[in-house]
């Protein structure tokens, strides 16, 4: 299996040669690199002790906006129990959050100093978005990721209290649907995000659906604005 180390250069291979998801290592996470992985499909994810990872995985999770799967309590819980929504107010403290999250067979967190810098930098740059659940003027919820084109591509979420993360999801799902976005990238499928309706795709066709997503325009700035959901 071929792994390419990347130099100073800004080029990434081409993501359909990585056979098993992992494509190169190296390089650095500039903002400019960021931006090229996530138009070329590729995503950086690495533990502490390692080098700059990254992945084009065989096969990728995707949700078309507006197909989100909820359960019916967790919809009556949702009415019944709101949270404010705010977006890009905390995203800081999103991320710091979702680098604390104990995740089933991880020992440790991807989400490392040098990554929290690195997408902070990228939100200061206006393409990483926080989507928020907040209760009685606390943060409890929320989720981050990037957006280009009528593509985001989700990171991390993590929940303090019931429901949180469920309702910035529910928050994100109908701004996207709202804006026409085309996809919703989960990255590596699993079961948690098959339970939303995310879809399990090869990578062939997450390309070709990237590359119509990428044809919209990029919504470059803060997404702020609070509403109930």
């Amino acid at each position: 299996m071929p792994v390419f180390r990347l130099t100073k250069k800004l080029l990434f291979p081409d993501p359909e040669l990585a056979e098993d998801g992992l494509l190169a290592l190296g390089g650095d996470l500039s903002v400019p690199r960021l931006l090229l992985a996530y138009r070329s499909g590729i995503f950086p994810w690495y533990g502490a002790d390692d080098p700059i990872l990254w992945w084009s995985p065989p096969e990728r999770a995707l949700l078309r906006p507006g197909h989100l799967h909820l359960s019916a309590r967790t919809r009556r819980s949702l009415r019944q129990q709101p949270f404010e929504i705010r977006w890009d107010t905390a995203f800081t403290a999103v991320i710091g959050h979702c680098s604390q999250v104990p995740r089933p067979g991880q020992d440790g967190t991807w989400i490392t100093p040098e990554m929290r810098s690195a997408y902070v930098d990228l939100h200061l740059a206006g393409y990483a978005h926080s989507v928020e659940a907040w209760r009685n003027g606390v943060l409890v919820g929320g989720l981050y990721g990037v957006a280009l084109g009528g593509a985001f591509f989700g990171e991390s979420m993590f929940s303090l209290a019931p429901e949180a993360s469920r309702a910035a999801l529910v928050a994100l799902d109908a701004r996207l649907q709202a804006w026409d976005f085309s996809l919703l990238d989960g990255q590596l499928p699993h079961e948690g995000l098959l339970g939303y309706g995310f879809q399990t795709i090869p990578r062939s066709l997450f390309l070709d659906d990237l590359a119509v997503a990428l044809a919209a325009e990029d919504r470059v700035g803060s997404w702020l604005q609070v509403s109930v959901k």
